[in-house]
């Protein structure tokens, strides 16, 4: 299966210059790759040349928990089954466990290592040495000092970091000194592992095992990885910040053989990505010279066309000028460049000069697929858009990717059921009050409840597209993806099962337009899986005629937006188009205030969305831009 990444354009030059020049604002060396698959491969070939050529006796290697690795263990799978690599002679160590758990348990930190790696190749038991959960409390002392013994000196350790910059289970506040211990967990840290308990941060374990931060300096190698947008700021307070214990993985940079792996998503907030004229030699195409512009402007705080000579020079930006200069030229094309990325009509404006607009007059009207991976991303990332794609007259259709369902709080179902008995309709208040009572933590959910909570959110969904002129019957389509369907947190892999179902819909609507999430945070996550389903749908469908008149937008979820370097249209909401957004995401009542999963931000989805787009739009207003109530922002990807 393909992976996703957006295309390259511009941006340092790296061939022939020194690995010093790169890594110049860099404590940690940083690898970055398109991919996290791309960077597993280079990851796996590390690890297998590290077990061949060790000498003296059973190679020790360590391994963190979690999402991150995921990934990684299933190239080295992969490479165990060509042949390419044994585990016999390898001890595997993990680095930490919830206290009191076992590592058999669905739930336990170790669960997935079992399952995705070690009980796939020839690895001993007797060389599996992971934290015991079930250790009796009056010897947890006396288990961690043996512990640790065992695991210092790795040979190996390969480790995921955390949103905090956490390193196995040592968080904020952790000292450089610390050994294998029991921790007690941060609220945060609860919160964030609640997915693997329902949402419940109630059944969350309170405390861990982990290895301590001079356990993990004791390794004769490291290597650090992040994949996902959501991980960028930790990996830059990592590789570029201070050593401080509120950034525990920072303790890390004293460490004389270690790098950190990242993709271009984690990786995202470097110095020699955010600001690579910096660093060295630049490839100065159209789009990264706005990338250039903005950021000049945002440092000195001014307008587009109110830069200088002397702000450039200033500020690094120098080859600009000797390239692509005089400066006040560089100023009116960038200006002219981002006000040609806003249009009102993103369908395109019939009988209308189209040579500076984002999308073509023609053909009026277009046929439009707005791709939604969960039953509320439509209008909560791109809502003002959909409506005025609605209201201008277009074909619209929705596909709601996925069901949905585990993101209904049980409460919901209850009410709803509750609703329907009052209504004078039949009572199966307790039929369904059992289900819920018969849910086990760790295990799928009753496949008749998850029906019950799919139904809501479908039936939120057509409110939702109902209450701004679209038919919700012949236009809104249920696509229910299989591999969502596990009943549980932890999704399947993507399938030809998948990519048929986008198929046959494409054929049936043959678009013009397809609107994509392009939310890039989780390798595995459910946005991203279901971008990459269509993408390859798209890929199989590549010798079919309307395909070659279709063009792919991206859009952001409710907690990211395009930087305006790569954007390339704007839609301006007036303040009217802004509450009926409002509207239509207040039809997905589910999702207000007690949505199982809602991370560390406390706003509702709505204010989310509408805190985003405001915020672009004083962007583009501090530019030198008209200013506009809200703007919503797209990527074209082809």
């Amino acid at each position: 299966m393909k992976h996703f990444s957006l295309p390259k354009d511009g941006g340092l030059i790296e061939t022939g210059l020194p690995k010093d020049i790169i890594h110049s604002y860099e404590k940690i060396p940083a690898e970055i790759y398109d991919t996290a698959e791309n960077a597993c491969t280079k990851l796996a070939d590390i690890i297998i040349s590290s077990i061949k050529g060790h000498k003296g006796g059973t190679f020790r290697l360590g391994l963190s928990t979690g999402t991150t690795p995921v990934t990684l263990y299933r190239e080295l799978v992969k490479r165990y089954k060509a042949g390419e690599i044994s585990f016999a002679d390898v001890k595997i160590f993990s680095i930490d466990e919830y206290y009191p758990t076992g590592s058999g348990e669905k739930q336990s930190r170790n669960f997935r290592l079992y399952d995705e790696f070690l009980d796939l190749v020839d690895v001993k038991k007797e060389n599996i040495i992971i934290p015991d959960g079930h250790v009796d409390r009056d010897k947890v002392t006396e288990y961690c000092a043996w512990y640790d013994k065992e695991a210092s000196g790795l040979d190996l350790l390969v480790v995921g970091v955390g949103e905090q910059g956490q390193i196995g289970f040592n968080e904020s506040g952790s000292s450089v000194k610390s050994r294998t211990r029991t921790v007690l967990l941060s609220y945060k840290s609860r919160k964030a592992q609640s997915r693997n308990f329902n949402g419940n941060i109630s059944d969350t374990p309170k405390t861990a095992i982990t290895i301590g931060i001079s356990t993990i300096l004791s390794a004769k190698r490291i290597i650090l990885m992040a994949w996902g947008e959501d991980k960028a700021q930790a990996v830059k307070e990592i590789v570029e910040g201070p050593v401080t214990a509120s950034c525990p993985a920072s303790f890390l940079q004293r460490h004389e053989n270690i790098c950190f792996f990242t993709d271009d998503n984690s990786g995202s907030m470097l110095t020699r990505v955010v600001a690579p004229w910096l660093v060295g030699p630049c490839d100065w195409t159209p789009k990264f010279i706005r990338k250039a512009v903005v950021w000049l402007c945002q440092t000195v705080h001014k307008p587009i066309l109110k830069l200088t000579h002397q702000d450039y020079i200033e500020n690094s930006l120098g080859e600009l000028l000797e390239k692509k200069g005089p400066y006040d030229k560089i100023n009116i094309d960038v200006f002219n460049d981002l006000q040609h990325t806003i249009s009102g009509w993103p369908g395109g404006k019939p009988n209308a000069d189209d040579s500076t607009r984002p999308v073509s007059s023609k053909p009026f009207p277009k046929r439009v697929v707005v791709f939604s991976p969960h039953p509320d991303d439509d209008v909560i990332s791109m809502g003002g858009t959909f409506i005025r794609l609605v209201e201008q007259g277009h074909d619209v259709h929705v596909a709601y990717e996925t069901s949905g369902n585990v993101a209904v709080h049980d409460d919901v179902v209850l009410q709803h059921m509750d609703t329907a008995h009052e209504l004078g309709f039949a009572d199966k208040f307790d039929e369904v009050k059992a289900l819920v009572d018969s849910k086990r933590p760790g295990e799928p959910e009753p496949r008749p409840l998850l029906d019950i909570k799919a139904a809501i959110r479908r039936a939120e969904a057509r409110a939702a597209v109902r209450s701004f002129g679209l038919n919700e019957n012949t236009n809104a389509h249920f696509l229910n993806l299989p591999f969502y369907e596990t009943g549980g947190i932890k999704k399947g892999e993507r399938t030809q099962k998948d990519i048929d179902i986008i198929i046959s819909l494409l054929r049936q609507v043959k678009p013009h337009q397809i609107y994509l999430a392009g939310d890039l945070a989780d390798p595995h996550g459910t946005h991203r899986v279901c971008t990459e389903a269509v993408l390859e749908a798209l890929d199989q469908l590549k010798d079919e005629a309307w395909l070659k008149e279709c063009h792919v937008w991206l859009y952001r979820g409710a907690w990211m937006e395009w930087e305006l370097g790569k954007v390339d249209m704007a839609v301006p909401l007036s303040p009217d188009e802004v509450i009926k957004k409002r509207h239509a995401i207040y039809r997905h009542v589910s999702q207000k205030d007690i949505v199982p999963f809602p991370g560390d931000d406390s706003r509702e989805f709505w204010q989310r969305a509408e805190d985003r787009t405001q915020n672009t739009a004083r962007l583009y207003n501090d530019l030198g831009m008209a200013e506009y109530q809200a703007i919503e922002v797209f990527v074209k990807l082809f």
